[in-house]
Formats: structure tokens, sequence, C-alpha cells
């Protein structure tokens, strides 16, 4: 079986990666193959992306408040070009309370500040799992 291959991007405006950064390498470090996009990616950079790497999973960083925004966006792109079977998952300043919302329109986890790389690492790796299965 091959690696699970995970993009993380930046969406919109926000200029801060170390936490994207950290997380791609706690993922490599753990057998997964990461793309990181950079900063400053429109959802359409993004999908287009995913779609040329093959990813199986896209994974955003939000710090900015813009996620219930960024994240249907993506969601519906991914739709729109066939490639609704790339599982989507975040992390950042995303308020609890946003979580259901979130989660009915398809992301299938939130990470927020405090969470451990292990825990983002044996989360991509139960998601692994269950996709192949």
């Amino acid at each position: 079986t091959r690696p699970i291959k995970v993009l993380l991007g930046k969406p919109g405006l926000d200029g801060h990666d170390r936490g994207a950064k950290v997380v791609a390498r706690a993922l490599r470090d753990a057998g997964h193959e990461v793309v990181y996009t950079g900063l400053h990616q429109t959802p359409e950079q993004i999908v287009e992306t995913a779609i040329q790497e093959d990813a199986d999973l896209v994974g955003l960083s939000v710090l900015s408040g813009a996620h219930m925004t960024l994240f249907p966006r993506l969601i519906e792109l991914l739709a729109q070009r066939g490639a609704a079977d790339i599982g989507v998952f975040g992390g950042g300043i995303v308020p609890e309370e946003d979580f259901a919302a979130l989660r009915d329109l398809g992301v299938a986890m939130i990470f927020t500040p405090g969470a451990t790389t292990t825990e983002i690492t044996d989360w991509v790796a139960q998601y692994e799992s269950r996709s192949t299965t």
C-alpha cells in the first residue's frame, strides 16, 4: 500500500504558517506523503493542486476567521471537479460552535490550537485505514 498523500493549504490572507509547517513535518515523519501549497492560496488553487497531486486528504490551516467561507468553497470546488472523494480536514482558530456546521458540510475533522502532532498523525493514520477498507 502507498502512503497516504496529504495536501496542506494556507488559504486567504493569513500570513502565519508555522503550525502548518510543523504539521507537514510531523505527517512526513509519520510516513505520509505531504505537499504544502504555501501561503495565500485560493480555494481554487488548492483544489487544482490536490487533483494534480492525487491527494487523499486536504488539510486547511485557517487562522483568519474565514473558515465558514473557505471550507465550504473548497468542498464545493472538489465536488464540481469530480473529486469529492478527497477528504477534508483543518486546523486553526475555529470556534467550537462552528464544528457541527463544518462537519455537516463534509469537513472530517478540525484540530484547534493545542492539538498535538501525535493526535493529528494518529487521526490521519485512522483515516487511511478507513479509506482502504
